[in-house]
């Protein structure tokens, strides 16, 4: 065998496991400010210049992050007793 085989990356690199090129896949991936945002249908300008929609976003930020926290710690427990129940 040679070493061009060995190598996966090798153009000449022979695998009779490879089916072709993996499927395509898009991803659109948005930052939680911007689906906040999107959410409350405030752009960045009002939050900027008005006090009342910068403590709305804030408050909707603060709980998007608890919430993804606490799936964070839901999926953990999960992981370490699988057999038990979450909260």
């Amino acid at each position: 065998m040679s070493r061009a085989n060995l190598n996966p990356f090798s153009p000449h690199h022979s695998d009779a496991s490879f089916a072709g090129p993996a499927p395509i896949e898009h991803r659109i991936i948005r930052s939680r400010l911007n689906r906040i945002l999107a959410f409350t249908g405030l752009s960045i300008d009002d939050v900027v210049n008005s006090r009342i929609a910068k403590n709305h976003v804030r408050g909707y930020f603060k709980l998007s992050r608890f919430t993804e926290r606490r799936d964070e710690i839901v999926e953990l427990e999960k992981q370490w007793n699988p057999t038990g129940r979450s909260r």
